[in-house]
């Protein structure tokens, strides 16, 4: 007969694991994400200094790339897709005369050659790309392809052909060069991949170049100088976190607003179309009849308010009182 073993005497000595109390919270935090960090891990580290119950990201932000990140908490969550389709700024350093075998400083560089160059081309460059362009997204990217993100595929050796995209540069603008280092500031729409701009601007160039930093600095009416760092948020008591939290409207703040009296509140919040003396517009921020109760999205039709996405009342009153 075989003696049933002991629990090792380490195991009875750890103490029990603390169980974080979960809790509800609304509002945005704008995120200062660090270098080598994903946009999910950032999320994670501050869903729990909040304690938050329910959040989300915006888009995610390489791990090489730093920058304004928002991060979504609560009755915010309905509204995480306005900031994942609004235009982006950034600032980008490029490394002229090197490709990389991802476009970026974290691969094998492949190919060398001498960077000889005037203001005046890079210029030049800088305003072919500006407009309406396409881009083949990048094999090294969270793009999905039966299921599986294209980095996937990368780090296989396998290359999947990608179809062209159509996305907008807004503005290039030169912010220092000293002849091999390039720094400029893009404002694009959601969808633009900075390394591939940096790319497609070296092959114009003749020189070839790869993105060696990647900061971003807007994300639709939100800005970086706005954002807190995650080491001097968690230097922060809760209250102090707490406050750093914008109301989740800040991320409407470009729609039209629209407010309803108490009645037209309550057939709002339940989902019914009402009649409303405003101009037609895809897109508006509705609010009932006091200061801060934002009651949702929605679009004005023929002079028809149509809802969209909806806070429930026991969110809109959590603002109220916040």
């Amino acid at each position: 007969m075989h003696a049933t073993s002991a629990t090792p005497a380490t195991a009875e000595a750890r103490p029990p694991r603390q169980r974080i109390q979960r809790r509800p919270v609304h509002g945005v935090l704008l995120l200062d994400k660090p270098l080598g960090l994903s946009s999910n891990d950032a999320l994670q580290k501050v869903k729990w200094l909040l304690r938050a119950e329910k959040a989300g990201h915006t888009g995610t932000l390489d791990p090489l790339a730093t920058g304004l990140l928002p991060l979504c908490f609560g009755a915010a969550t309905k509204f995480s897709q306005v900031s994942l389709d609004a235009d982006k700024a950034y600032e980008a350093t490029l490394r002229l005369g090197q490709t990389s075998s991802t476009g970026d400083a974290e691969g094998q560089i492949l190919r060398e050659r001498p960077v000889s160059l005037t203001r005046a081309q890079i210029e030049a460059a800088c305003t072919a790309f500006t407009g309406e362009i396409e881009q083949v997204p990048p094999m090294h990217s969270a793009l999905k392809h039966e299921g599986k993100a294209l980095y996937e595929y990368a780090r296989a050796g396998q290359v999947i052909e990608r179809a062209a995209r159509r996305v907008r540069i807004h503005a290039i603008d030169i912010l220092d060069w000293q002849h091999e280092v390039l720094k400029i500031a893009v404002r694009c729409s959601k969808g633009t991949y900075i390394r591939t701009l940096a790319e497609d601007l070296g092959e114009h160039l003749g020189c070839g170049a790869h993105l060696s930093a990647l900061r971003r600095t807007a994300s639709g009416p939100v800005q970086l100088r706005d954002a807190i760092s995650l080491d001097a948020l968690a230097a922060m008591s809760e209250t102090e976190r707490e406050s750093m939290l914008r109301p989740p409207d800040c991320l409407l703040e470009e729609w039209p607003s629209l407010r309803l009296d108490a009645d037209d509140t309550a057939k709002f919040l339940n989902g019914m179309r009402r009649r409303v003396s405003a101009a037609d517009a895809p897109h508006v921020r509705v609010y009932g009849p006091q200061a801060r109760a934002l009651l949702g999205s929605a679009s004005i039709q023929a002079g028809e308010l149509i809802p969209g996405r909806l806070l429930s009342p026991q969110e809109v009153q959590s603002l109220l009182s916040a």
